[in-house]
């Protein structure tokens, strides 16, 4: 397991991060694995004593199961405080009223004193916005984190599926008031999926926030467990819940070229398709999830498979975004400042 900079926190993390979004029974989150405690614990496990210092969580998981089940496994195993770091969530219904959701000053506040009760901790390392409160402006959502930060209640702040423009936009807000700054980025990115490289990877590259992704094998999709004239069989997550969106002719073709590879290296499709993920220098940390000590350690495994120069090649071909403006005419345009014999 190699550890990497979280953004310009100076904070490392493994490269890895075990995801909780199994964990726990309640309703619509039943489908994404039902795990109970004595599973959990035995996942957690798995994952530090596989050098995976890093846990990822949200209130709305399982709405609050996920963080009770993942901070009763952390008590329950001893594991040592000041060698993981956890990260969780708020931005999503957390309740019948009104004021359960979003990103105001009055639920930020609730929802960390409620996180911090479940987990069992004293204080959380990464806290994140879930995503875009088209309600409250950033200057609400940011200023309550920036007190939560010097309260020590949280060590540093993230967000989660929101557009370039609107990083930029929030990183703009907290540098006029001096406020503390988002560090990094969680968001979906995947072989079948790279619309991320469009806005958001520069933007992460030009302003030096860490990238955690989410859903690195498309919900399942790219686990090899999909064959092309089959329907999703019973047992596949995509069978119970068919998301993230997916352009699946485009992923097959990924697959194809998947197939081999893995045969090559004597790997999974799975291996793969986080070995792709790995390559990126930008990419500080892969969220995986898991059912099973099994599946998660054959993920685990990724980080020990080292993809060829011409396997890169041939899954940046097959997976390659299509040009769209103005991408391709700054493109173009930038040739003209290298130099002649680089042109």
């Amino acid at each position: 397991m190699r550890y990497r900079l979280l953004g310009n926190t100076g904070l490392f993390v493994s490269e890895l991060c075990l995801g909780t979004m199994t964990f726990g029974n309640s309703g619509f989150w039943s489908v994404m694995g039902g795990l109970e405690q004595e599973n959990v614990s035995a996942l957690v496990k798995q994952a530090f004593d596989s050098c995976i210092n890093f846990f990822d969580t949200a209130n709305v998981y399982s709405f609050g199961e996920s963080e009770k089940l993942l901070g009763q496994a952390i008590k329950d195993l001893g594991l040592p405080r000041n060698e993981i770091v956890v990260a969780t969530k708020s931005t999503g219904t957390m309740g019948p009223q009104p004021n359960n959701v979003g990103q105001s000053r009055y639920h930020i506040f609730n929802e960390v004193d409620a996180s911090l009760k479940r987990l069992q901790l004293d204080h959380i390392d990464l806290y994140q916005l879930h995503g875009f409160d088209p309600i409250t402006p950033f200057e609400e959502s940011l200023s309550a984190l920036n007190d939560l930060v010097r309260m020590g209640k949280i060590r540093s702040i993230g967000l989660c599926n929101m557009a370039a423009w609107q990083v930029m936009k929030a990183l703009a807000v907290s540098r006029a008031h001096g406020w503390s700054e988002f560090a990094s980025v969680q968001a979906y990115y995947t072989l079948a999926g790279r619309d991320l490289e469009r806005e958001m990877v520069p933007l992460l590259q030009d302003q030096k926030l860490g990238l955690m992704v989410w859903s690195p094998l498309a919900g399942g999709f790219l686990s090899g467990k999909v064959a092309r004239d089959t329907a999703l069989t019973e047992g596949t997550r995509r069978a119970s819940l068919d998301f993230p969106p997916l352009n699946k002719p485009r992923a097959f073709d990924c697959i194809d070229v998947m197939r081999p590879i893995a045969t090559e290296h004597g790997t999974s499709v799975a291996q793969v398709a986080l070995a792709w993920l790995l390559s990126k220098n930008y990419v500080s940390s892969i969220i995986i999830g898991a059912r099973n000590v099994a599946q998660l350690h054959d993920n685990i495994a990724s980080t020990k498979l080292h993809l060829t120069e011409a396997n890169l090649a041939a899954l940046e071909a097959v997976s390659a975004l299509h040009s769209e403006y103005p991408g391709w005419m700054i493109s173009r345009q930038a040739e003209y400042r290298l130099p002649p014999a680089e042109r």
